[in-house]
């Protein structure tokens, strides 16, 4: 009888290379848009290594090797933010990527040869996606239990915001109304459904993991942006002024905002030939200020770029400018966006679901708090630049 186990030891990196390739390609995986090479291929030689050992006639069988590899692999993915179909879409395409390099040799063998050989294949790649799926499921329930821990932990502090801040409760109630009745909900559905052993670990299933995860995610974004408002305007914020490395910082900041503007296949671009070498700022607070600034250009642009500049103005000022190429602002709406959870009008469009409607308000506060002005210019239609004017060295009484 034909052993095929040698064939596919002989091809792993050529299929694992290959399915690669197939991965990045396929529309249908956009995880993988800001990921490498190897973040993408994984743990797929292990699972291909065993696959080659369960085909071999003298071996009963490796699938405690594929199952070590598949569980790893899913819980990768889970931390890696794919969704749940993603990862069956990866499976199908390794059985597909398998079968196209095995297929030449597999019409040469007997009826029987080609049975087993694809009987094994079909069920190392389906006790693959079992186990995959079996680990993607616990990293998210993890996920999840991290995300309560973290609500419960803010709800002493929250509570001292709301007494000190009653002019923006019925605001704040509002804004976490959505993702908190989404989160009950979901929350609930998933717990009967998990009491249910047969349908446990499907993507449905799954699916209500990642709505919970979601509106997690937002309502953790909301609190911890309240809550840093709050600290501005008790002014119980110290600064820490540092000698800073201005382009450092900056690329620093843009190193950490590419995978987002990738994300939305913007361009992310700096120009601070003239920027000065060193200041003294709170370098932290800087940082905060410019990543708002960058994402709130991502999060309201469509098309084109996101550009970063610096320059000196004089020994005693400098400025950093923030212009993205979006969908502008009006001008009777350049002030009214700095007040907490106002947004820019978007004709005909909801706002976008990661906004809070605090991330300017934030920014404002802080360019204060480090002595500086902050700037708007922007036309409907015709993108957004946001102008930081900043002290070369800030003073702390």
């Amino acid at each position: 009888m034909r052993d095929f186990s040698q064939l596919l030891a002989d091809k792993v990196d050529i299929i694992a290379q290959e399915w690669v390739d197939r991965v990045i390609r396929d529309g249908q995986v956009k995880s993988t848009e800001h990921l490498t090479r190897k973040a993408v291929i994984d743990h797929i030689r292990d699972v291909l290594a065993a696959l080659a050992t369960v085909l071999a006639q003298n071996e009963e069988s490796d699938f405690e090797t594929i199952a070590q590899a598949s569980f790893k692999h899913g819980a990768l993915r889970a931390k890696q933010d794919f969704d749940p179909r993603e990862v069956v879409r990866e499976y199908h395409l390794l059985r597909t990527t398998i079968l196209a390099h095995v297929s030449a040799e597999l019409l040469q063998g007997t009826a029987e040869e080609v049975l087993r050989a694809v009987s094994l294949i079909d069920a190392v790649v389906d006790s693959a996606i079992a186990q995959c799926f079996k680990s993607y499921v616990d990293e998210r329930l993890q996920e999840l239990q991290q995300v309560q821990h973290e609500l419960t932990l803010t709800v002493e502090e929250l509570q001292r915001l709301v007494s000190a801040n009653q002019d923006n409760i019925s605001i704040l109630a509002h804004e976490l109304k959505t993702p908190l009745s989404s989160i009950i909900s979901y929350s609930d559905l998933f717990l009967r459904q998990s009491k249910k052993s047969e349908i446990r670990d499907t993507a449905v299933s799954l699916a209500h993991i990642e709505r919970v995860l979601s509106n997690g995610r937002k309502l953790l974004t909301l609190i911890n942006d309240v809550l840093e408002l709050s600290r501005c305007e008790a002014g119980k914020m110290q600064l820490k002024a540092e000698a800073t490395n201005v382009q450092m910082l900056i690329n620093s900041v843009m190193e950490t905002m590419q995978p987002l503007a990738d994300s939305r296949g913007l361009q992310l671009l700096i120009n601070c030939q003239n920027a000065p070498h060193e200041v003294i700022i709170d370098s932290y607070r800087l940082q905060q200020i410019l990543i708002n600034l960058i994402s709130n250009g991502i999060r309201y642009t469509e098309v084109g770029s996101i550009t970063i500049e610096c320059r000196s103005i004089s020994h005693q000022e400098w400025l950093i400018l923030v212009r993205d190429t979006g969908i502008g602002i009006a001008a009777k709406d350049h002030l009214r966006i700095f007040q907490p959870f106002e947004r820019a009008k978007i004709p005909g469009k909801n706002h976008p679901t990661d906004s809070t409607g605090l991330g300017l308000t934030i920014v404002d506060k802080l360019v204060k708090l480090l002595q500086g002005r902050i700037y708007v210019s922007s036309e409907v239609g015709e993108g957004a630049t946001f102008t930081l004017i900043l002290p070369a060295k800030i003073t702390i009484s």
